[in-house]
């Protein structure tokens, strides 16, 4: 991989043995404490796919949380923790302990887990973040007026592929967890994190959080072709989605385009876009970020 350090695994001791477990429910490393881990439970959906899942909070409104592609509850809960009401985390189909079905998949059958984990819970609010968002754009694109108001957090694809260099890192890092090669996948994880954060303890931090992750549960062979797949045939069926939008992208993350949120928030009839001017949004502007979904969905 371009620009990838050579991080010959393991990384520096932290003074702790190193053994994986269950991720931690937290984000990017700051300094500040995580909040505690809750169980999660397993729960069966209507298209018989058993779903994991984690419920925070109690009373109204209740807002679903879509993770992206190789992250899961850990990553989506802290974007919530200002967020009134109950708060539904889950697993995609291929991640965590939720099942993973034979055959590929597309995001039709990502639309079907987030719909089913919403229907259960009586979701009224959704947040999607990259993987997460497309299948939120999909379940919006087959039922316009499933929810009040919604938030798409680096959306990733609509309705044309991605570049070729996107696509490529995002196979690459399939791969290593695949082939576990454990150095493959810190170098491809390690793009992950601003460059002037990479050989500090925070970025280490995020480094092994990542790799207990991801080695621990692995990633379903299913998921190969997602990085060659549309979110919705045309961008045209979500013209007519009743929700309230909010929309964030940022400038120079190759993964997630601004582009691709601004045209999202345009063809959506009520949208508010806000792009950030520096990638690794979670890093730099995580307070702001936290505040900006929060105020919106509450």
């Amino acid at each position: 991989m371009n620009g990838a350090l050579d991080l010959r695994w393991p990384p520096p001791p932290d003074g702790f043995p190193r053994r994986y477990g269950k991720p931690r429910n937290s984000g990017p490393s700051t300094g500040k404490p995580s909040p505690p881990t809750l169980p999660t439970e397993i729960v069966n959906t209507p298209h018989g796919v058993r779903i994991e899942r984690m419920v925070s909070g109690v009373g109204e409104p209740v807002t679903v949380f879509a993770h992206g592609l190789g992250h899961g509850i850990a990553e989506t809960r802290p974007l919530g923790s200002g967020v009134r009401g109950k708060r539904v985390f889950f697993q995609f189909r291929g991640h965590g302990d939720s099942d993973s079905p034979p055959g590929e998949w597309d995001y039709g059958d990502l639309a079907r887990d987030l719909r089913a984990i919403a229907d259960l819970s009586g979701a009224t609010q959704a947040l999607g973040v990259s993987l997460g968002a497309g299948a939120l754009c999909r379940l919006l694109a087959e039922t316009p007026d499933r929810f009040e108001k919604v938030v798409f957090f680096l959306p990733a694809v609509l309705d044309r592929p991605r570049p070729a260099t996107a696509r490529a890192r995002i196979v690459e890092l399939l791969d290593a967890i695949n082939s576990g090669d454990v150095t493959a996948v810190a170098n491809a994880v390690v793009e992950e994190i601003p460059p002037s954060l990479r050989n500090g303890n925070a970025g280490w931090a995020y480094v092994r959080q990542r790799i207990n992750n991801l080695m621990n549960t692995g990633l379903s062979s299913g998921l190969l072709k997602l990085p060659d797949q549309v979110a919705v045939p045309s961008v045209d069926l979500l013209r007519d989605v009743t929700a309230e939008a909010l929309v964030i992208g940022c400038v120079g993350d190759e993964l997630h385009p601004s582009r691709v949120a601004t045209e999202l928030a345009e063809v959506l009839p009520n949208a508010r876009l806000h792009i950030y001017s520096r990638p690794s949004v979670l890093w730099h502007e995580r307070l702001d970020l936290r505040e900006r979904v929060s105020t919106f969905l509450n």
